[in-house]
């Protein structure tokens, strides 16, 4: 089954941010989407090598981004409350217009050992 994209314009390219001691790396980038009445911000998470082919964007640049949908389940105790927690993980992108560099950000392959990558293959409700 085919992956879902989502299309935008660069709005924000964080740095990329690095967490415990394996070295988990992501970073974040927000596209924009005029909606007619309002603007739509959707962020995206590129994880491992997925942070180095961000490097090749910029602010302003129309991008379609191929991505998966991963959920958390979170509980401080069995006594508190569970929350769930969502993020769309960028896969890789393909800049549809903008900065004229390189036109293909397949570097973020997905380790398939991971363990998100047996999520199930549903389509998006949306």
């Amino acid at each position: 089954m085919k992956d879902p994209t989502v299309r935008g314009v660069v709005h924000l390219i964080e740095e990329t941010k690095t967490f415990g001691q394996k070295g988990f790396r992501k970073r974040l980038v927000v596209l924009e989407q005029s909606k007619g009445t309002f603007t739509n911000f959707v962020p995206l998470e590129f994880v491992k090598d997925g942070c180095d082919a961000v490097d090749d964007l910029a602010v302003g640049d129309e991008i379609e981004v191929t991505y998966r949908l991963s959920g958390r389940r979170w509980q401080k105790d069995e006594a508190s409350e569970a929350k769930y927690f969502l993020s769309a993980e960028g896969l890789s992108f393909k800049r549809l217009s903008g900065s004229g560099r390189s036109n293909d950000g397949s570097g973020g392959a997905i380790d398939p050992n991971d363990a998100l990558a047996e999520a199930g293959d549903d389509d998006v409700p949306f």
